[in-house]
């Protein structure tokens, strides 16, 4: 694949250039920033997947693919940048990365067209296809995790959390404050005390919060960071002797990056995820042989196997068959951005197919249709074995609790759509 890195200040040449393939992709990185570390593997698997379909398989029914790349820096003005100057490139879908960048993409990218995934981000009444018709956020959203982690506590507890304390460390931002309302009506329900402590970008200064952690003794910590935040928490945590299996962070705050700096003290933490772990699946080795050996991995090739990784890589499996379900259902190899929202919205994705995509037990059977754009939400625990330096899951797949999240999303997608001017229905 002949992929392009491009800034936003280039991006428009492209985008008013014609496309060098007939399917073309987006990829809204960042690879600089306070959030380069993170950043960099997620691009690395997304661009790899592409690059492998292309080398071993031709494309995607026959088709080849095109990436382009436009940097962001984790930033929601840069972002929407990247999204103007790139959308005239023929892109089927756009992958913000970013909550930020995300709610600015809904109404622009909904009036141009254009199908966004916001996979395990962004904004979670999304959800309700009838609302967001062009706006995907499977297979699981930020509600989801914060339902399975009380879920998973529930089972830690007797399924009884009545008078226990439980305290939220968050990115104080759209993205940290996402889990908030869900975690308000979950600790009405299940009787657990909420305490929530803003963490202000980037997260390197956390003394007053982990101090107030220590005096409290709350029974149970979550965590919503992304970046340094993660790691200097985890440190912090380290730092006052806090049980670190019972520290838990939303699928954002599970990466290696975010455990290693802590050493041996970051031993037992948890994390939430929507798939699954390390490189021990048929896939990676046609990722070794036609991307890797063959001198054209996205990066140096060492984040391989790595969580963030395989999320991007797991993003851009998600479009392909996704595109594929497109080209079936028009009879054409060659897509435009509305069929590509036709086929995200008619995608299933089940344990056959993933076997035979080489990622046996990777990630959750789901369905998505025009009602469910968000897949059924299921999450499963990993913990950090800081001795053998890997995550480990935990659990199965858990399903979250849809008698609370159902009417929240409704409610919100309700709001959204009377703000918006939006009569909700299929297409």
């Amino acid at each position: 694949m002949k992929m392009k890195l491009i800034s936003a200040a280039v991006a428009a040449i492209v985008a008013g250039a014609p496309a060098m393939a007939d399917l073309t992709f987006t990829s809204l990185s960042y690879r600089t920033g306070p959030y380069a570390a993170n950043g960099i593997p997620f691009a690395d698997g997304y661009a790899d997947y592409f690059t492998l379909l292309n080398e071993r398989d031709g494309g995607i029914g026959g088709e080849k693919v095109n990436l382009i790349e436009c940097e962001t820096g984790y930033n929601t003005e840069k972002g929407v940048e990247c999204y103007e100057s790139t959308k005239g490139s023929g892109a089927l879908v756009y992958q913000p990365l970013s909550t930020g960048i995300t709610y600015q993409l809904i109404p622009k990218a909904t009036a141009d067209g254009i199908p966004v995934h916001s996979m395990g981000y962004g904004r979670t009444s999304a959800k309700n296809g009838e609302v967001f018709n062009g706006i995907f956020n499977y297979p699981a959203n930020y509600w989801d995790g914060a339902s399975v982690a009380i879920k998973y506590l529930l089972s830690e507890n007797g399924d009884n959390l009545s008078g226990k304390k439980v305290a939220l460390v968050y990115h104080n931002s759209a993205y940290g404050k996402e889990p908030i309302r869900t975690l308000e009506e979950l600790s009405k329900k299940h009787g657990f005390e909420l305490s929530l402590l803003p963490v202000d970008h980037p997260g390197q200064e956390q003394k007053s919060q982990w101090l107030q952690i220590r005096r409290d003794k709350p029974d149970y910590v979550l965590m919503w960071g992304w970046g340094v935040m993660n790691q200097v928490a985890i440190q912090e945590a380290v730092n006052i002797r806090y049980p670190m299996e019972n520290f838990i962070g939303i699928w954002w705050s599970g990466s290696e990056n975010d455990v290693l700096p802590a050493g041996d003290g970051a031993n037992g933490y948890k994390a939430l995820t929507f798939h699954n772990t390390g490189s021990d699946f048929p896939l990676f080795a046609d990722i070794a042989k036609y991307v890797k050996d063959a001198g054209k991995a996205a990066g140096a090739g060492d984040q391989i196997g790595t969580a963030l990784y395989n999320r991007g890589l797991y993003a851009a499996m998600l479009a392909a068959e996704a595109a594929k379900t497109a080209q079936a259902m028009h009879s054409t190899a060659a897509l435009t951005p509305a069929q590509m929202r036709d086929g995200m919205e008619n995608l299933e994705i089940t344990e056959e197919k993933m076997t035979a995509l080489g990622l046996p037990g990777f990630g959750p059977s789901f369905k998505v249709s025009c009602q469910n754009h968000g897949g059924d939400g299921l999450t499963a625990v990993v913990q950090w074995d800081a001795g053998a330096k890997k995550w480990n899951k935990i659990t199965d797949f858990i399903a979250p609790d849809a008698d609370v999240l159902g009417p929240l999303v409704a409610a919100d997608a309700e709001a959204y759509a009377k703000e918006a001017n939006i009569t909700p229905g299929c297409k």
